[in-house]
């Protein structure tokens, strides 16, 4: 009698899932007085069943998605602004502080701080508030923008020492920001649909694009006054300052309350995810995990962060490959190393800004899905081929114009931004809501790992020029 109660409920949650979540009651309270008599298989069909009260049929899982992907994109965007904001500035630099080699410098004082938080964070992102996470992160990104503006108005605008060592903090800081939010937001976005990490990645490289472009104008603006290059430097951090106050806001009060946000973060608590309780709190969802994993301990189990690691060790050396050549060409070697061109000090910003250009394309290209590279092995020979941009830019900067300088640049930032998303949106695939996440931390582990050891690896260009 009891297991055809049993079937006759399944079978019309099958039949009509509105019906289930009608009586999710009535089998919940079936479920809870008899489960010592039922039978395991008919258990695990109550599970998925009531598995179907956090799905609320189908319609929360694509509403809002639109406008998911657009914030996502907004998001992706002030992860990486205010860096890619300093490294275009490198001209206003490069005159500030011409004896201290700021563009690299620079870079290398702020990845070690990026990579060795994300590891920190990796490592306690299974207890971690994601949500408090990336609004520190974002919080800190609007503070040292502001604080490089008050900065260069305190020193009025004059290199030295003192000036110089405040810049380098300054970039510290957006290295601990880096840290707090490309892991956070990677790891939160790998638990929910690929067009969320697509659109994040593609609003990283559309960071790049976006600075290189004001950069440009501002440099056009400003080149025939006095103060030209410091002014318009000031003026792109302010820009600066109000793009991360937007993104702020928006992590806060938007994102959250987005229904497909708060289904599969619903999902992601149903599975044990407990990275996830303060931000559906802040949609006003409430949610009881310690219940369901004293009813449900196996559905709540998960794979270790290690075991995870040795699954997909060929992903993460793929990201770190990719990072590794990307970072030990560009933007160091573009920036000071390319000779004397037609284009004079415009040369290094065009080559940066085709550089960010191609790698924006580079990251919408899978969304053809006939041009997705999924392949593992696949992904493994074009990630190592790569590494053949190394002699080819090192005989076109010494034999070759700018021409095929500018061919070379554009050419590695669309394999940069290709392989990047082809790699993060593949990966989670087939694992648990918990168990992306960690996966998520662990690859932008792998990322900014392969960033600091090309940035360390640039400085290899100088052997033999003296410092």
């Amino acid at each position: 009698m009891l297991c055809a109660s049993v079937y006759h409920l399944a079978m019309n949650c099958v039949a009509e899932p509105k019906f289930c979540l009608r009586r999710r009651l009535s089998f919940y309270e079936l479920w809870r007085t008899k489960s010592s008599v039922l039978p395991p298989l008919v258990r695990q069909v109550s599970s998925v069943i009531m598995g179907l009260e956090v799905a609320g049929g189908g319609e929360a899982a694509v509403k809002g998605k639109f406008w998911g992907i657009v914030v996502c994109f907004f998001l992706g965007n002030g992860s990486l602004f205010a860096w890619n904001s300093m490294l275009t500035i490198e001209d206003y630099y490069v005159s500030l502080f011409p004896n201290y080699h700021p563009t690299r410098v620079l870079t290398l004082v702020y990845q070690p701080f990026a990579f060795g938080l994300t590891c920190f964070f990796a490592y306690y992102e299974a207890t971690m508030n994601t949500r408090k996470r990336n609004l520190a992160g974002f919080a800190l990104f609007f503070l040292s923008s502001f604080a490089l503006i008050l900065l260069d108005v305190g020193t009025k605008g004059h290199g030295g020492i003192p000036a110089y060592i405040g810049v380098c903090i300054i970039s510290a800081f957006f290295g601990t920001s880096d840290a707090l939010v490309q892991g956070g937001l990677v790891g939160d976005l790998s638990l929910m649909c690929p067009e969320f990490i697509q659109s994040f990645l593609s609003g990283l490289a559309a960071s790049g694009v976006i600075t290189s472009a004001l950069r440009l104008i501002t440099k056009a603006a400003f080149e025939n006054s006095q103060n030209g290059l410091r002014n318009g430097a000031m003026l792109f951090f302010s820009v600066t300052c109000m793009f991360e106050l937007a993104c702020l806001l928006l992590y806060a009060f938007v994102f959250p309350k987005l229904p497909i946000v708060k289904y599969y973060r619903q999902k992601a608590a149903s599975e044990g995810s407990k990275t996830v309780g303060s931000d559906l709190a802040a949609a006003g969802i409430k949610t009881d995990q310690d219940r369901q994993v004293e009813e449900d301990p196996q559905k709540h189990e998960r794979l270790s962060t290690k075991e995870l690691l040795m699954q997909n060790i060929d992903y993460a050396l793929d990201i770190f490959l990719i990072y590794v050549l990307t970072l030990s060409i560009f933007p160091g070697f573009l920036s000071e190393d390319t000779g004397s061109h037609g284009l004079g000090t415009w040369y290094a910003l065009v080559l940066i800004t085709m550089y960010n250009v191609l790698d924006l394309i580079g990251r919408y290209i899978p969304l053809i899905k006939c041009l997705k590279l999924t392949n593992r092995k696949g992904l493994m020979v074009a990630i190592l081929a790569r590494f053949l941009f190394i002699p080819a830019f090192y005989f076109t900067a010494k034999y070759g114009d700018q021409g095929y300088m500018i061919f070379l640049t554009s050419f590695l930032g669309l394999t940069n931004g290709y392989l990047t998303v082809c790699v993060l949106a593949e990966a989670p695939n087939g694992y648990k809501g918990p168990e992306q996440n960690a996966l998520g931390n662990v690859l932008v582990v792998c990322l900014l790992g392969g960033i600091f050891s090309g940035v360390v690896l640039d400085w290899m260009w100088l052997i033999g020029k003296g410092w």
